[in-house]
Formats: structure tokens, sequence, C-alpha cells
């Protein structure tokens, strides 16, 4: 009997398992440190689901591969283990945990944080990723665009030798929570979105210029509002931090 699922192999699934018992650890204390049921996509071979599982709560574990469903199954019968698409299936659980297939991280991350359905997420994925995410080097501009929703925490560095197969980079620890006072009212999300993207993509040789030209407001109006929001007069839009991106957008709003 073939163990290669329909879906393709490890390298087709991104199947990297987690094997450093520390960081296995680590992941599940941090989702033991939240409240309410549990949805873990990509469970792979169990590495997660099954200290998950200790912790008593109601868990719903996902993964693509129907072999490895089958066999986890078998191995923890008390836990719902559904053959399921992440990009498909529902995030209906208040907490969300994963070793996130590499391959598919970017739009992992694009559809957690376009549902309002979850408070709490804790992800391993590619380090890079994890890093901007954080805002570890200036912020980009998917960061930019949710921080008045949720804020991004950074756990640590995982090396690519801590995975079976070796993957062809680190992960990283990312925990990313639902704020419970936005920045921004949820109504103008679209608006704000677009306005961030605008300024992350305007041209000019200082925040000032890209400001003016991406809201069509007179330089030295940009560069006032910039100044009552604290932001550095040679500040480019991967220095600003949320609440900076909140006070820019609210004033202008209010103009």
């Amino acid at each position: 009997m073939s163990t290669r699922s329909r879906h393709g192999g490890r390298h087709e699934l991104g199947q990297n398992f987690l094997v450093h018992r520390p960081t296995i650890d680590r992941i599940v204390g941090l989702v033991a440190a939240t409240d309410g049921p549990v949805l873990e996509i990509g469970a792979g071979d169990g590495a997660l689901t099954v200290p998950l599982a200790r912790l008593g709560r109601d868990l719903t574990a996902i993964d693509l591969d129907e072999h490895l469903v089958r066999r986890l199954r078998r191995r923890l019968p008390d836990v719902r283990v559904e053959h399921a698409d992440v990009l498909r299936h529902p995030l209906d659980r208040p907490v969300v945990v994963s070793n996130v297939p590499f391959h598919v991280t970017t739009p992992v991350l694009r559809r957690l944080l376009s549902r309002d359905s979850w408070e709490h997420a804790v992800l391993l994925t590619q380090w890079e990723v994890a890093r901007k995410r954080a805002g570890v080097g200036g912020t980009t501009m998917m960061t930019a665009q949710a921080g008045p929703w949720f804020t991004f925490t950074l756990h640590g560095r995982v090396p690519a030798r801590h995975f079976r197969p070796v993957p062809g980079a680190d992960g990283g620890l990312l925990a990313v929570a639902r704020r419970s006072e936005p920045l921004v009212p949820a109504r103008e999300r679209n608006a704000y979105e677009a306005f961030v993207r605008r300024v992350f993509t305007g041209r000019g040789r200082t925040l000032a210029d890209v400001a003016a030209g991406a809201t069509r407001t007179p330089r030295r109006e940009a560069h006032a509002l910039l100044a009552a929001c604290g932001v550095a007069a040679r500040a480019l839009p991967r220095d600003l931090a949320p609440g900076h991106w909140a006070h820019l957008w609210r004033s202008l709003r209010a103009r």
C-alpha cells in the first residue's frame, strides 16, 4: 500500500515535522496560557497534537495527508481529527496552533488575519516571516495593515535541524493575539488597509513626501501631521509602530 498522499509527497505538502522537544513544550506552554477550544492546523505526525491533547481542552486537529489523519485518529481516539485543507477549513476555534507548512505560510497568515472567529494563534513559521510579522528590523505592509487589530510577539528562532526532514530555512515561533480594543474601528478596515498600501508603495524621499502624495495632502501639512503623531521627520513607513499608523489615520480622517 502506498504511503504517498493523493495530494503529493512531503515536498508538495510542506511536511517538515518538528522533533525538538523543548520547542514542542514551549508551543504547548503558550497554548496552555490561553483559554477555550483549540484548532491545530497541519497536525502532521502528531508531535504537537499528542501533548496538546494532554491539556484536556476541546481539540480539533486537521491535516491534508489522509494517511497521517488515519494514523492520528487511531492514536488519539478522543481527539477530533479531520482530513481538511487549512486554506478552506473554518477557523472556528478561539485558539489556533500550527507548525505551518512553509510553502503556504503567507496565504495561511492572510486568511487568519482576515477572520474574526479566533482570539489567539501560536504559529511556527519560517524565521524571516516570523521576524517580519513581529516588526523586527522594521514593519512590513502586512503587519502595518493588521496592527490595529492584532499584536505580534516573537518567541524565538527554531534552527532547521530541529525539523525532519531538515528544511532550507530556520523556523520562528510567533504568537498573534487579537486586540481587545482595536486601534481603528472594524468598519474602517478596508479603507485603512488601502491607505497603508498607498503609503508603502508611494514615491518620495521622506515619509512626509510619500504621505503627501498618498493622501493628496500638501507636504507641509503632511509633515505637521506626522510630527503631531510623534513620527520623526526622516522616518520611513517601516519605522512606524501600530499606534503611529492609527494616529495618522485618525488625523487624516478628521480632515
